[in-house]
């Protein structure tokens, strides 16, 4: 009986791969490919003491640094691992409910997350929760060099050792892959949610002026550069916030060269833990990443020039994967549809 009422339950069931972000979820569904891709923000609205959930996703990341005093805009996620786990698992559910619609009900799918592979025990557990109490009747564990290299399509399952650096919102993952497994892996609390903070503090360092996380986010996608310009100065930019001398609204300049300079100190922890992995890896797989070289994923490797910047400090061919953004949550899917990769997911 018991087998039967699995059986139904599973009848028409899609497995999903969730890459569970520290900026943006992405969500894979079994034979339909990505179909989901929003920020891990969630508004959450407190209304006679009892809290709910206001908006998730796109309509919430609207509302960050923006809301009055009874909503609060959570990011569940910082530095890739649940900080928040209640959020975590309403934004989960919301998701799951968006992507499977009305029928949701008779689903119990498989779900399979990423993780950091720097992760602890504890937050593997945690993100296992979430997922289960969401709805799912069986999560898998995949560490995200491994979904990166797979939706980057690197050679993972051949004995050729082959290097990745995933630079997400929170982390950066530099990881050596041969034969389905992690030769080496090291893992940077450095990535875009670092960079965003580099520039907030920059500002604030040399013109007194306070900006929000979202303008520095949009400075670092429309100018970030990893290296100065050639002319010195680049574009110019014109960013507005709060004067932190007089209190009132204000405009000013900087140029394209200033916010190389403000990201100089995330781009170099990231470019130290490339070193440090190098260093580490055994002389024949440093040998096969002579010639296949180093694959740049993750919404980081967007920044102009940073291919260019690593490949000048590692003497190494330097490439950006085809779809950055969505190489994680492709390779968390190929995974799970997959038999060949079936030996990279972990049950927690």
């Amino acid at each position: 009986m018991a087998s039967m009422l699995s059986r139904f339950f599973k009848f028409g069931s899609q497995n999903i791969a969730i890459d569970l972000g520290t900026a943006n979820t992405l969500v894979y569904v079994q034979d339909r490919g990505i179909v989901l891709n929003e920020p891990s923000v969630v508004a959450i609205e407190t209304i006679n003491g009892i809290k709910r959930v206001k908006a998730v996703g796109d309509d919430a990341k609207m509302m960050m640094g923006k809301t009055p005093d009874n909503i609060e805009a959570i990011r569940p996620l910082r530095d890739g691992v649940i900080a928040d786990i209640e959020v975590a698992e309403e934004m989960i559910k919301h998701f799951i409910r968006k992507v499977n619609g009305s029928k949701s009900l008779l689903r119990y799918p498989e779900i399979v997350i990423c993780v950091p592979s720097g992760s602890t025990s504890v937050e593997r557990r945690a993100i296992r929760d979430a997922a289960s109490n969401a709805g799912a009747s069986q999560v898998f564990l995949i560490l995200e060099p491994m979904a990166a290299a797979i939706g980057a399509d690197m050679p993972v399952t051949e004995p050729v050792g082959s290097m990745v650096v995933d630079i997400g919102g929170g982390t950066t993952e530099v990881a050596v892959l041969s034969l389905r497994g992690l030769a080496y892996t090291t893992s940077v609390r450095v990535g875009g949610d670092k960079m965003d903070e580099a520039i907030v503090s920059y500002v604030r360092r040399h013109h007194n002026l306070l900006i929000g996380e979202s303008t520095a986010e949009r400075i670092k996608k429309d100018f970030g550069i990893a290296i100065v310009p050639a002319d010195g100065v680049g574009e110019t930019i014109h960013i507005k916030g709060r004067d932190l001398v007089n209190g009132v609204p204000k405009e000013i300049t900087i140029t394209q060269a200033n916010v190389a300079e403000a990201l100089s100190e995330p781009i170099g922890a990231i470019v130290e833990g490339v070193r440090i992995a190098l260093e580490n890896t055994a002389p024949e797989l440093a040998a096969d990443i002579v010639d296949q070289g180093i694959v740049l994923t993750g919404g980081g490797a967007l920044i102009r020039g940073l291919d260019e910047h690593l490949r000048d400090e590692t003497g190494l061919p330097v490439s950006v994967a085809e779809d950055p953004l969505s190489c994680v949550g492709l390779g968390t899917g190929r995974a799970m549809e997959d038999p060949i990769y079936r030996g990279v997911l972990m049950t927690a």
